[in-house]
């Protein structure tokens, strides 16, 4: 192992085209954006943590039309029975939607008392790459989401956070941006 927490062999690298990291190996010439298995997860967190969390600014949106388009971030809690059971923070994930529920449920009470904000929470605990962009999904609009995640985010007014919001990726809490 070494700093990073992945086995011997790999290393993370930053994806230009999604603006994310993910994990390589120069040997093999496997990419993946998952961590390969034997990954210790918690050290992996941590230099995730670290060194591949984006300070994020709004960014000019230039010409781009944005128009019936909103900005979220979320946090994603992922259980065994989710489309796809494996995470930038684990490479497989074994917890039950019932446990999976508790973790959010905890975070969701956090946010909701000040004592953490979703950004904070996300970069660290969120099993969406998008956890290292303090969960911001960037501008999307109707027809881009899963429809529940859709729903939710829609009826959000900039600022506010919603209840949590299970979809075949997992559990979310949702901050509308903008």
């Amino acid at each position: 192992m070494q700093a990073t927490g992945l086995p011997a062999g790999w290393e993370v690298r930053h994806s230009n085209s999604k603006n994310l990291p993910y994990y390589f190996n120069p040997l093999t010439k496997e990419s993946k954006w998952e961590p390969p298995l034997d990954t210790d997860s918690e050290t992996l967190k941590t230099y995730m943590g670290q060194y591949h969390t984006a300070n994020l600014r709004t960014e000019n949106a230039g010409a781009k039309d944005l128009s019936g388009q909103i900005r979220c971030a979320h946090l994603l809690v992922k259980h065994r029975d989710s489309r796809r059971p494996a995470s930038w923070r684990q490479a497989q994930i074994t917890r039950s939607k019932e446990d999976a529920y508790g973790i959010i449920q905890d975070y969701e009470t956090r946010i909701k008392n000040g004592s953490t904000s979703l950004g904070d929470l996300a970069t660290t605990e969120s099993d969406c790459p998008s956890a290292r962009k303090r969960g911001d999904l960037g501008f999307f609009g109707k027809g881009d989401m899963q429809k529940e995640f859709e729903e939710a985010s829609f009826v959000l007014k900039p600022g506010e956070v919603s209840p949590i919001v299970e979809t075949a990726s997992g559990l979310h809490i949702i901050e509308r941006l903008e």
